[in-house]
């Protein structure tokens, strides 16, 4: 199953973003015993001044609880980065990714 990640930072944590950014990206590309692939993984932008201000994954689990605790294991939400986090099922229907939504 595939599902979409959508984090959105707390207000003023640019700087800490910025900070833990490549354990971040680190831990994305190599998750290591996680049971979750990430399929693409992008950071969102504040349409005004262009700063990061989120970020946008799509990563294939068996289960959302196991979404779930990969997300609550990153870099960026032990330093507090994140305000919310949606964690929905998704299904690709057009583009590369559609062979593997069922």
């Amino acid at each position: 199953m595939l599902y979409a990640v959508w984090a959105t930072d707390r207000p003023g944590m640019l700087a800490e973003r910025q900070r833990v950014r490549e354990a971040h990206r680190a831990r994305l590309r190599d998750p290591g015993d996680h049971p979750v692939l990430v399929l693409q993984a992008g950071v969102t932008l504040d349409e005004t001044t262009g700063a990061m201000n989120g970020t946008l994954l799509v990563v294939q689990a068996e289960t959302p609880e196991a979404v779930r605790a990969f997300v609550d294991g990153d870099p960026y939400v032990a330093a507090g980065v994140y305000g919310t986090i949606d964690i929905r099922p998704w299904r690709c229907g057009l583009g590369p990714l559609s062979e593997l939504s069922s």
